[in-house]
């Protein structure tokens, strides 16, 4: 942990608060034994209760992760799911290359219609399913993706030429989003030199994985130096998983309970059925299993073995109420604004969340902050 005194990185926020997210597993690994897959949790009824239950509880953001997993698709499961929803921000993820920017760039429009301007934009930079893609292909197909969004959203033409996508010259009025100020906020993680030049350049939210308090900090220092090279200012986001009960005990007794059924084969598996297993950023999660102590914690709360059953996000706070709250509280002193939670099983940890921690953050809505809903922040001050 940090030893000396937490000096703030400089955020586009500058109110220190912080966007609670839960998570929607659409990819069918919903459990609540590590590495035992239960299909029945891969419904679109599941998901959508998952969906409704984080509004309810006062989540301002869901995750809705992509994969070529059994289970459901982002984009289709937003639309379907978005009538249901009055307050909370979808934050669907989309990989770069899977559509033409321009038509992406409609599709997106017409589901932040859908949402009533509450859409937020997870940009997935990882290989297209089924291929191992070269890295500065795949940065350059994402910035290009990303600077045609942007013209979708703000400019009355999209004019575009890269090595990429070619020549564009389009007309925007088919494209635009209910946000006009911007269009969706665009969330974006990764690992390597390219991947961070990306989000400093043209993304709104860092989002990292768990790590060391000294190695997010460090992280977050690097990003937001390269984003002032481009004259900007970035929001930082932790995407972390987390075990919260009265007390410690009863936190990592859960712990040892969602490991009780754990096999290392059917483990090994699920984490390659995602298709990323072999990315940086996991293979950084993987390491730093390694420096965990014989009960799986790298520092205290920060538990490492739930990433041996998964891919993408590898660690979990595992504390009691006040200890939890207490850590969030020393990442939002470092800068960070958001935080995308799970907990398995999803539903009976968003409950444990909502009631132990929720109550005790300053939960806010970045896009509302950032004026992307204006309407609906006045609405929010009103109520209040």
């Amino acid at each position: 942990m940090l030893d000396q005194p937490i000096v703030p990185i400089a955020t586009r926020t500058a109110d220190r608060v912080c966007e609670v997210a839960w998570f929607s597993d659409l990819c069918g690994e919903d459990t609540e034994f590590l590495s035992v897959r239960d299909p029945a949790r891969a419904t679109f009824a599941h998901c959508r209760d998952i969906a409704l239950a984080a509004e309810r509880l006062g989540f301002s953001n869901l995750l809705l992760p992509t994969s070529y997993m059994p289970g459901l698709e982002v984009v289709p499961f937003a639309a379907g799911v978005a009538p249901d929803l009055q307050r909370i921000n979808l934050l669907t993820a989309i990989r770069c290359g899977e559509m033409h920017p321009p038509m992406l760039a409609r599709t997106l429009a017409s589901l932040d219609h859908m949402l009533k301007g509450r859409l937020t934009i997870n940009i997935i930079n990882s290989d297209l399913p089924g291929y191992q893609e070269d890295a500065e292909l795949r940065y350059q197909r994402c910035a290009e993706t990303i600077q045609i969004l942007r013209q979708a959203w703000t400019a009355d033409r999209i004019e575009h030429d890269g090595p990429v996508y070619g020549k564009l010259s389009l007309s925007t009025d088919p494209i635009r989003p209910s946000q006009q100020n911007g269009g969706p906020l665009l969330y974006f993680g990764g690992t390597s030199d390219g991947a961070r030049e990306v989000c400093a350049q043209y993304c709104d939210v860092f989002l990292m994985w768990p790590e060391k308090e000294e190695s997010l900090y460090a992280n977050m220092e690097d990003v937001s130096q390269r984003a002032a090279r481009y004259g900007r200012q970035v929001d930082f986001g932790l995407r972390i998983h987390i075990i919260v009960r009265e007390t410690e005990a009863e936190a990592r007794a859960w712990a040892r309970h969602i490991m009780s059924k754990f096999d290392p084969v059917r483990g090994a598996a699920m984490k390659n059925a995602s298709q990323s297993s072999w990315s940086l950023g996991v293979r950084r999660q993987n390491e730093l299993r390694t420096e965990a102590d014989a009960e799986g914690f790298v520092e205290p709360l920060l538990w490492t073995d739930i990433g041996k059953a998964r891919s993408g996000a590898g660690g979990a706070l595992v504390g009691s109420a006040e200890q939890i709250v207490d850590k969030l509280n020393r990442y939002m002193d470092m800068g960070m604004r958001a935080f995308i939670l799970s907990g398995y099983p999803l539903l009976d940890e968003a409950n444990y969340v909502a009631r132990l921690v929720l109550p005790h953050l300053p939960n806010a809505t970045l896009s509302r902050l950032q004026g992307r809903l204006p309407e609906l922040r006045e609405a929010a001050q009103e109520g209040q």
